[in-house]
């Protein structure tokens, strides 16, 4: 029976919901704030509106100009999810093959690393003269930013692996690949989520910046013709848009992973039912 002095249980569905608001409510409280020093500012005093316009002024000029962003939002939004995807593939496949083999990783890990000391303000606009303004350099570039973050994570990932599992398989006659399958990738898939969330973040800003270097269409085309323009209201409201399209991306990756991962739902899922039921 419930305590009539502290009512009935709370159950772990309210105990999530309260969990979620109690940690939305900061970052929600500072954005509020900063928005609000920002329109007071830009209205009362601020550097003129061809510089720093207001931020209800960015809000109306986006939303009378949505279709021509949401018309360059699109290519921004194909270029980010094929080229993640190509990442994806090679990132994959890299890992495998590093995983595989000592030889390999010793010869391809630090290859990879040099990959990622390169300069992207100096090699999109080379991938651009390389390959035109198509579709290519964009997904060319994205995969090249993004890959790193996915390969490292499954590599870090395998070797979490519990040895007792391999080893309980091997004397069982298992082979490498079915260790594999069975112990090492499930072992890495955490990790792997933690990648592809660093991942994506990058994939949208390679995206805006491949535009940048060379596009007919794009977010990052638009920002650069609004720029020349001297419409900063527009610029800042398509750097609006490619936030809120990070974030959505961002928040499929935590989505994606609760679906494919159901025991650690079950396992964060227990945790927060005990942690509601030791309150007092």
């Amino acid at each position: 029976m419930p305590d009539p002095d502290t009512g009935p249980p709370a159950s772990p569905a309210a105990g999530r919901w309260r969990s979620l608001v109690l940690a939305a409510l900061p970052p929600l409280a500072v954005v509020a704030a900063l928005a609000l020093v920002w329109q007071l500012y830009a209205t009362h005093g601020g550097p003129g509106a061809d510089v720093l316009p207001s931020l209800s002024r960015v809000a109306s000029q986006g939303y009378d100009h949505r279709r021509d962003l949401w018309h360059n939002l699109l290519p921004t939004l194909r270029a980010t999810l094929t080229g993640f995807g190509c990442s994806l593939v090679v990132g994959f496949a890299l890992s495998v093959l590093i995983d595989a083999s000592r030889l390999a990783r010793r010869a391809v890990m630090p290859l990879l690393v040099v990959s990622q000391t390169l300069p992207l303000s100096a090699i999109a606009p080379l991938v651009v003269l390389w390959f035109g303004f198509g579709l290519l350099p964009k997904v060319f570039v994205v995969a090249l930013v993004t890959f790193f973050p996915i390969t490292v994570a499954l590599v870090e990932g395998y070797a979490s692996a519990d040895p007792d599992s391999e080893t309980l398989l091997r004397t069982m006659g298992a082979g490498r690949a079915r260790v594999f399958r069975v112990v090492r990738l499930p072992s890495a898939l955490p990790y792997f989520f933690a990648g592809l969330r660093i991942a994506i973040t990058y994939a949208v800003v390679a995206a805006i910046f491949a535009e940048y270097a060379g596009a007919t269409s794009g977010l990052g085309i638009y920002m650069q013709t609004q720029k020349n323009s001297f419409r900063t209201d527009l610029v800042l409201a398509a750097v609006a848009v490619s936030a809120a399209m990070t974030l959505v991306l961002f928040g499929l990756t935590y989505v994606i992973e609760w679906i494919a991962l159901p025991s650690r739902r079950a396992g964060r899922g227990q945790g927060r039912a005990e942690a509601v039921g030791a309150e007092p």
